[in-house]
């Protein structure tokens, strides 16, 4: 449906049924409310703000977690995986359900650093080190000095590719002579910049040399089957593929100077990393730091294992120690060049802030991810809480905008603090 504003321009969005009944999903694993310091108000409001962000148009597919005290207190999903993108007219429309997995797309990255402080925590490697010691052919065009702890803070000067075509992304020999080749803009780690896809590539690159497999097979061992989940890692089996929602391009038209913003990012045009993003081969690759598949229950329950101090169901998949180490502040808020806005991070992690962050207002010492901005996947050790909210729209400015910060605050206020860290 295509929505008018203001300046003139059309949202590229779908056609939102007028009752959501028949498009909604409620999985029979959310308790009661009440034991977890909540009401049944609470909860309603919580999911008035998601059914709000979905009349909005922008996303085809919504799907939300929410664990506090880790129990469930909601796990919904909203829409269609297939069949209902702008502007699709006589496809079979295929409903979503909480089992529905989503590409992750950089929510990815949280993860893929969980698993290089795991191998710290087993003394396999040491982020203080060089890069180059693990992997002597990065040391080129001068980058033998950069750390592990730069690629996981995004200091490492390699924030991303220029010019490339973006089928190399199917081909990961020729990605990592890329990196290789690539030289630094800085060498010390004093700048800031987002790397979207080479520090993903680079971790991924540390886990096959140090362990002699690869990064997918590592979290299979290591989280995937421990937690039991049945998506949760890179890519996609050929059988589960059709099983992931499909990724739509929604919102504003993406225009100067945005446009050139996201391929100075991205590496490509928003569009293009949409449709790439559906191709079967994206699926087949494993791309550390964008294409993890899982659900939102799946993510959910991952932040929630943090939340724990790295147990899960009895089973130690993380040493307390560890969580504290990759969520510790690396910079207080400073400018990112790449993203070009104020941002906290940790070894690996994106931060909340006070008085308001990415998850929400008040929420100073949540640590977490987004995902080509409309995925949200974070703990907050204050509310006890660990959140997973997986979208199938991708709008970079658009009406939505508004209904997404009301959701955030909405958790934030309803889930109230339980103490003070």
């Amino acid at each position: 449906m295509a929505l008018p504003n203001p300046l003139g321009m059309i949202e590229n969005n779908i056609q939102v049924p007028k009752s959501l009944q028949d498009i909604t999903r409620i999985a029979d694993n959310e308790i009661n409310p009440e034991w977890l310091g909540l009401t049944e108000h609470d909860r309603d409001v919580i999911w008035k703000a998601v059914k709000d962000l979905y009349r909005t148009g922008a996303y085809p597919a919504l799907s939300i977690c929410i664990r506090r005290h880790g129990e469930i207190l909601l796990n919904r999903s909203i829409g269609h995986a297939k069949g209902n993108g702008p502007g699709e007219v006589g496809l079979e429309k295929v409903v979503a359900t909480p089992d529905t997995p989503f590409c992750l797309f950089s929510a990815s990255k949280a993860i893929t650093a969980m698993l290089i402080h795991l191998l710290e925590e087993r003394s396999q490697i040491n982020l203080m080190n060089p890069v180059s010691f693990y992997v002597p052919e990065f040391a080129a065009h001068g980058k033998k000095h950069i750390t592990v702890q730069q690629i996981l803070s995004h200091r490492a000067g390699i924030a991303s590719f220029k010019n490339i075509n973006p089928e190399v992304l199917f081909n990961h020999d020729e990605i990592m002579q890329l990196i290789y080749d690539a030289e630094p803009t800085d060498v010390h780690g004093r700048e800031l910049a987002y790397h979207a896809l080479t520090g993903g590539y680079v971790l991924g690159e540390l886990v096959n040399r140090i362990t002699g497999e690869s990064i997918a097979e590592f979290m299979r061992k290591n989280v995937q089957e421990p937690m039991g989940m049945r998506n949760f890692n890179y890519g996609a089996q050929d059988d589960r593929y059709p099983e992931i929602a499909t990724n739509y391009l929604t919102g504003f038209p993406v225009v100067f100077p945005v446009k050139q913003f996201i391929k100075r990012v991205l590496g490509a045009d928003l569009a293009t990393a949409i449709e790439l993003s559906n191709d079967p081969r994206f699926y087949q690759q494993v791309i550390p730091a964008g294409n993890i598949t899982a659900t939102a229950e799946e993510c959910s329950r991952f932040f929630q294992c943090l939340l724990s101090g790295g147990e899960h169901e009895g089973k130690r998949i993380f040493q307390p120690v560890t969580i504290e180490r990759a969520v510790r502040e690396v910079n207080a808020t400073e400018l990112d060049r790449t993203l070009l806005v104020p941002m906290r991070y940790s070894a690996g992690m994106m931060l909340g802030n006070y008085p308001i962050g990415l998850f929400g207002p008040a929420a100073p010492k949540a640590y977490g991810h987004i995902g080509l901005t409309n995925n949200f996947c974070w703990a907050d050790p204050e509310r006890m809480t660990s959140v997973s909210l997986l979208t199938s729209g991708n709008p970079v400015v658009g009406t939505h905008v508004l209904r997404l910060v009301m959701l955030l605050t909405t958790i934030s206020r309803r889930c109230k603090k339980v103490f003070r860290q």
